[in-house]
């Protein structure tokens, strides 16, 4: 049965468009409408509409009521893109899990609507990369001169995996002195742990929040409703940060790009290191015989008056057995040939062992390494999938050690772990055994982060059992059931750490941030909570143009953190981009609270998810 066809409303242009098959799509769809009030329709696969969150949000703070609509279809066609409005549609968010699926959707999307401001979700961010160029240029080909200005940045590419994995490496890591990552791009900030008693804290730049408790507290108030236990403080004031006792601080630290990840292991590239190749036992055994050629070689030079260069070559031949016996020559010639011999003797089996070694190991860097005896004080990593190959890579551009599980001997993670050099262990966690050879019982932390709640569940349990006070973070799908598996654990385990994370929850800010404009440009999860910076045009905010910086600051909403000093027409479009030539951009992070801000001026915010959708809100003759 056809479906029928979209009907037109007075509230269509403009809307936003949320394709997906999973709980991200439904996560980011509820965002848009109840923070930013936009009216969404979300294309949901056959069979799935209906879910929750589909009823008409209250009346928010622009003064319109917002509206979610489901259109059911199998694939994200052109038909069906058509069916949801998107020809007449401010954004469109394609968040299928399938790569493929999303890129074929977003040419057809393209061709629907030039103008449309598209959000897609891509695990392979080198292909991302290209298809954010093609899209752009599609758009402004597609465009009027006229309408050219408002292309400047109509394509975003993220992947839920780089928006999730900075908390759970931070939740994972004991470490309070680490370092989180807004998207790697133009943003560091730092956790710091509580001062001393009588020190005061060191605010950085600015504080960007005050944490529920340290790292290291078991009690930490995520979601908590114990008494007497405060939450995390996005944004405080002076008068707050001063007056925070026992608490740590997240502060903008340093400015920035992040570094290059590590560099690959493969020992099949150029210049692979000789310690990978050979053992330190057979290197000293070689450095041992080159030492005794030498001396045979000064002896000779010495006793027998030969030049150093033919004493070389006589003690070379002697020691391969191909010079001719010293019958007629003196005593100690024939002693020192004796003593070359002997010495050849001892150099035939180190040539040997060191051809299989180099044979062994050229074999072994296509296998999984194992573990490595004496280990402790690691983390245990659930699952490489697409989540766990993110954590796992920033977890060792941290230089934690870690020791990974996982069932699927094809998961995306596993050549990875391979090129990185980092222990694996094929099996299921639930099965017995498997966690006691990942050596929980000596690990500080357990990641487990496959994409089965009740498989990352029961892993913590079992692991639990193995060692009571370990430091444990679940990947689980819906944040409620997070929240409330985090308190029973916590209840149950009162001396451990225990930490849950929804992916979608920490994912969708951002998306929705990107389905706003742009000039979203990275997000730091804190706690349950997340921190969104943005660039905004000065004009047509009324919340900061004419103001001087310390007025424009908001608690708990927004915080002007920067000012781009470079020209309106030298200007990069998306300070998300990677500038051409490698140049900075011009951001001035130290500003003057004196400062008025003026209409042409471009900042960089910090702001909370609700703070940047009433600076984001759609002002009417706009």
């Amino acid at each position: 049965m056809t479906a029928p066809p979209y009907q037109e409303e007075p509230w269509t242009d403009g809307h936003m468009v949320v394709c997906g098959d999973d709980g991200l799509a439904h996560r980011l769809a509820a965002e848009l409408r109840d923070l930013y009030r936009r009216h969404v329709v979300l294309v949901v696969p056959d069979g799935r509409a209906g879910g929750a969150g589909t009823e008409p949000a209250a009346e928010g703070r622009t003064g319109a009521a917002a509206s979610l609509r489901e259109v059911a279809a199998s694939a994200p066609t052109r038909e069906a893109l058509r069916r949801a409005g998107v020809d007449g549609a401010a954004a469109l968010a394609l968040l299928y899990e399938d790569d493929e699926t999303n890129l074929r959707a977003a040419l057809a999307a393209r061709r629907l609507n030039p103008g449309v401001r598209l959000v897609v979700r891509m695990y392979n961010r080198k292909l991302g990369d290209h298809l954010e160029e093609l899209l752009d240029q599609a758009a402004l080909v597609a465009a009027s001169a006229a309408d050219r200005t408002a292309l400047d940045a109509s394509t975003t590419v993220l992947s839920d995996a780089d928006t999730a994995a900075p908390a759970l490496v931070a939740t994972a890591i004991a470490d309070t002195r680490k370092v989180v990552q807004a998207d790697g791009l133009l943003l560091r900030a730092a956790e710091r742990p509580a001062p001393d008693r009588g020190e005061a804290p060191d605010p950085g730049l600015c504080t960007l929040a005050l944490l529920s408790s340290t790292a290291g507290d078991p009690a930490g108030a995520e979601g908590s409703d114990s008494s007497g236990v405060q939450g995390p403080e996005l944004l405080p004031d002076d008068r707050s940060v001063q007056a925070s006792r026992g608490r740590g601080t997240v502060v903008l630290e340093a400015v920035g790009r992040s570094g290059p990840g590590l560099p690959p292991r493969r020992l099949a590239r150029r210049g692979a290191p000789l310690g990978e190749v050979f053992s330190s036992r057979l290197r000293w055994a070689v450095a041992g015989v080159v030492a005794a050629v030498l001396a045979l070689t000064a002896a000779a030079a010495v006793l027998t008056d030969a030049d150093p260069t033919h004493a070389a070559y006589l003690t070379l031949l002697d020691l391969f057995s191909i010079n001719d016996p010293a019958l007629d020559d003196s005593t100690t010639r024939q002693v020192l040939q004796l003593l070359s011999g002997l010495v050849g003797l001892a150099l035939l089996p180190l040539l040997v062992a060191g051809g299989l070694e180099a044979l062994g190991t050229f074999r072994a860097s296509g296998a999984l390494r194992r573990l490595p005896r004496g280990l402790s004080g690691h983390i245990v990593l659930l699952g490489l999938g697409r989540i766990g190959a993110r954590v796992l890579a920033r977890l060792r551009e941290y230089d934690v050690p870690v020791v990974c599980v996982e069932q699927d001997p094809d998961a995306r993670g596993i050549p990875l772990a391979r090129d990185l050099g980092v222990p694996v262990i094929l099996g299921d966690v639930t099965e017995d055994g498997v966690l006691d050879a990942a050596r929980v019982h000596q690990a500080d932390a357990l990641l487990a982060l496959t994409s089965s709640d009740t498989t990352n569940l029961e892993a913590v349990l079992t692991a639990r059992a193995l060692k009571d006070d370990l430091r444990t973070v679940l990947r689980l799908y819906d944040d409620d059931f997070a929240t409330a598996v985090y308190r029973t654990l916590r209840s149950a385990h009162p001396d451990a750490v225990t930490r849950s994370r929804s992916v979608s929850h920490l994912a969708a800010p951002a998306f929705a941030g990107a389905m706003m404009g742009r000039q979203i440009l990275g997000a730091i999860p804190v706690e349950r909570k997340v921190l969104l910076f943005a660039a905004l045009l000065v004009a047509g905010h009324p919340q900061l143009e004419g103001r001087t910086v310390a007025e424009s600051f908001r608690p708990n909403a927004w915080r002007v953190v920067a000012l781009d000093t470079a020209e309106p027409d030298a200007r990069r479009p998306d300070l998300a981009s990677t500038p051409h030539g490698g140049e900075d951009p011009q951001l001035l992070w130290d500003l003057h609270p004196g400062y008025v801000l003026r209409s042409r001026d471009r900042v960089v915010v910090a702001a909370t998810r609700r703070g940047l959708a009433e600076l984001l809100a759609v002002v009417p003759g706009r």
